[in-house]
């Protein structure tokens, strides 16, 4: 399951300090405003901190996050890039606390209550995302609502509601037929079913708009066995084992022999 993208990461060229040195009157008076030098300065250090988790220098974003919501504790989008930080680190607890306080700062926001519905699920507490993912689809600006149904679709899944699962999946593909996590997850539920041909055409589908995972090659390799397709089933094996040794997946491949 996904998170909405926040931003494009902006590298910051001037000091916090200079954040009021901008021509014009009206400019000026903003940024002598110290609620705008606050809002400014935690947008700051917002930025530099996802810069420095995008580089792997936790410890310098986990510092610049922190002082951004020094600067603004409701300032939403440090509570969203921070709540990632600690989800990355597994410190879950962290992590609920800060996606629950964006989706309170942001209580209609699409985005931020797909965020807390996708962290949801992903601990197990199925009910309590799909309400989450209810709220980001009733939200009539929200600009990715497949994102949140796709979501909701795999929610259903891991929660065993797969008849729901496979409605929701289908109308995620609806608004956007390349979501290529939404085919893989339709895929995994109609093999389920029995459904083999329909599942290699989900799968296939994947493959096209998304780079190679242990996870769907294992599917593909299920699904070309149940078809009798040896050979097709020993070409995602072969795949599986030389670009993903050490996953959970290949390792269960080797233990059949």
């Amino acid at each position: 399951m996904r998170l909405d993208r926040m931003w494009p990461t902006v590298v910051v060229a001037i000091a916090i300090g200079l954040a009021g040195c901008q021509s014009g009157p009206e400019s000026t008076v903003k940024r002598d405003d110290p609620a705008t030098q606050r809002d400014d300065a935690a947008r700051v250090h917002t930025e530099l901190g996802q810069k420095y988790m995008q580089q792997g220098k936790l410890e310098l974003a986990l510092e610049k996050l922190n002082k951004a919501l020094q600067f603004n504790p409701d300032y939403v989008d440090a509570h969203t890039v921070i709540a990632v930080l600690y989800e990355s680190i597994n410190d879950m607890p962290k992590a609920e606390e800060h996606y629950r306080r964006a989706a309170q700062l942001k209580p209609k926001s699409g985005a931020e209550n797909n965020n807390y519905g996708r962290f949801l699920c992903m601990q197990g507490k199925y009910a309590e995302g799909q309400e989450y993912f209810a709220r980001a689809l009733a939200d009539p600006f929200y600009q990715t609502p497949a994102l949140a149904m796709g979501n909701a679709g795999t929610c259903l899944a891991k929660a065993g509601k797969n008849e729901e699962a496979e409605k929701m999946l289908r109308q995620a593909l609806a608004v956007n037929p390349n979501d290529a996590e939404a085919l893989l997850a339709l895929g995994t539920i109609l093999y389920g079913k029995g459904e083999y041909m329909n599942a290699r055409a989900f799968v296939q589908r994947f493959e096209s708009l998304a780079p190679p995972r242990p996870d769907a090659l294992m599917l593909g390799r299920n699904i070309e066995l149940r078809l009798g397709n040896a050979s097709g089933a020993s070409e995602y094996s072969r795949r599986l084992l030389r670009g993903f040794p050490n996953s959970a997946e290949a390792k269960t491949l080797s233990s059949q022999g």
